[in-house]
């Protein structure tokens, strides 16, 4: 398989990763007694997500940018 295609699979992944972890945290922070540490849940699926969402989008200036060098 391509990479950019493991990176895609792996980006949706993290988006349902991240969904599920807001909704948890929201729950938690919504009891009498809210677990403060809970608010920290969504960062590291959300790191990730910067990441792969990051590479996804340079991809087109990327490929562009090799087909004009290869053209030189």
């Amino acid at each position: 398989m391509n990479w950019n295609i493991w990176i895609r699979q792996i980006h949706r992944w993290l988006g349902v990763a991240f969904t599920l972890a807001v909704i948890v945290t929201s729950v938690a922070l919504a009891q009498k007694k809210p677990v403060t540490w809970m608010s920290y849940l969504p960062l590291p699926p959300l790191g990730l997500l910067w990441f792969s969402g990051m590479y996804l989008f340079m991809l087109p200036y990327i490929a562009k940018w090799r087909g004009a060098r290869r053209t030189d």
